[in-house]
């Protein structure tokens, strides 16, 4: 399930994320599938591409927001 390149990510992914959110999402969807190999590191009975997408759309929500009522993601202000 590695990603290489961010043309190797869901569609539902890059159908709706900007170019430097995809890049967040891969690298951190790269790492959650090293780390969470070990079932034993997975809560309940997820399975490890499940937190992997979990993890990596939480790394983008720490730069990046939904839009109110669309499928666009755009960069947080900085406080």
């Amino acid at each position: 399930m590695s990603c290489g390149q961010n043309t190797d990510l869901p569609l539902n992914v890059t159908n709706v994320l900007p170019a430097h959110a995809k890049d967040i999402y891969r690298k951190a969807i790269n790492n959650a599938w090293t780390e969470y190999k070990d079932p034993v590191a997975r809560r309940d009975d997820d399975s490890r591409e499940e937190v992997a997408h979990r993890v990596a759309w939480q790394a983008v929500k720490q730069t990046y927001e939904k839009t109110a009522g669309g499928n666009n993601w755009n960069a947080k202000k900085k406080e």
